[in-house]
């Protein structure tokens, strides 16, 4: 089976990817929409209470910072980065167990992103996921301590306990690999090149640069993390894995610049309008809302494509396929 190219248009109604299926499953796209609602959901209840498992509990000291901690991470989100995690896992037959920590430790990585990227010195939001932003419910040096307890937290996550790959090189490989994501070459350069776009007119190719390091290194790292927990992967199945998420990543960014143009605010749970409010370049305004749209769609198929190495190795594309699909229909 190949993986199929499909025409997406983004519709209230979609439910889920038709993708899902099995190999030669034979179901209905009905079937196979319900089947990843349901992955998602165990996905998602799965990180969840493995995040609540790591944090520090908020009946120790200091337990102001520990009650900021669980409310900027168990505070409700979609999930995306461990859900991609895991799904790459079931792509490659790695155990959901051998996954948790990486999992565990992008999600914190974005945890701690959010609470500082809201900071008035930042983005200055007041909204994050339908409540009140960490500073806003606390104060605002709590919320730098959440975001450096949280970033440490990560990278402990990777370091010892349990969820993680036995050999010590597959998991100094996943330290790497979450560092370079977060720091100057990835994450932090890309808020860095972000904040300095405010009230500039960027090119298109400065703003596929900017949303590549902010938002896709992060993406592009989850992708990679769970590769490096598999055993002996294949050096041509690595760079599909890579392609597939440097495609993602993008397209993911493109889609929540057109979110904050078009989106409910009811449904995203986040203010909307605030790129232009800040005047931000995004890639609506740089390129319209119907190039970006486009180009989002050409990453999605990009994507799709390099999938079809893991199909012709005799693994299972269609978690990540569905992925795309899902990140591409999103809504929120």
């Amino acid at each position: 089976m190949s993986v199929q190219s499909r025409v997406i248009e983004p519709s209230p109604a979609a439910a889920g990817p038709a993708g899902f299926a099995g190999r030669h499953s034979g179901q209905s796209s009905g079937q196979a929409s319900g089947q990843w609602t349901d992955q998602l959901k165990s996905w998602q209840t799965r990180i969840e209470h493995e995040l609540a498992a790591r944090l520090p509990p908020i009946e120790t000291q200091p337990s102001r910072l520990h009650e900021a901690i669980r409310y900027s991470v168990l505070g409700g989100g979609k999930r995306v980065r461990p859900a991609l995690v895991y799904a790459t896992g079931a792509a490659l037959g790695i155990p959901e167990s051998t996954l948790d920590g990486a999992a565990c430790a992008v999600e914190l990585i974005h945890a701690y992103s959010l609470v500082h990227d809201d900071l008035p010195a930042m983005d200055n939001d007041d909204l994050r996921r339908g409540r009140p932003t960490c500073h806003k419910a606390f104060d605002e040096a709590t919320a730098i301590l959440v975001g450096d307890s949280l970033q440490v937290l990560a990278f402990e996550s990777l370091a010892s306990g349990a969820g993680l790959p036995t050999e010590p090189l597959a998991r100094l490989r996943l330290v790497q690999l979450l560092a370079i994501a977060s720091g100057t070459c990835g994450m932090a350069g890309g808020q860095a090149l972000d904040l300095a776009a405010i009230g500039r007119k960027l090119s298109l190719a400065e703003v596929e640069e900017m949303h590549v390091r902010k938002t896709g290194a992060l993406i592009h790292a989850c992708v990679m993390m769970a590769a490096a927990c598999a055993p002996k992967l294949a050096d041509g199945l690595i760079r599909a894995l890579d392609e597939y998420a440097r495609a993602i990543g993008l397209a993911f960014q493109i889609q929540d610049d057109l979110l904050d143009v078009e989106g409910d605010v009811a449904v995203i749970g986040k203010t909307t309008g605030a790129d232009r409010a800040l005047d931000k370049p995004t890639y609506p305004s740089v390129a319209g809302i119907a190039a970006s749209r486009q180009r989002m769609h050409e990453l999605h198929e990009r994507a799709l494509s390099a999938l079809s190495a893991l199909d012709a190795a005799g693994l299972r594309p269609e978690p990540l396929a569905a992925m795309s699909d899902w990140l591409v229909l999103r809504k929120y």
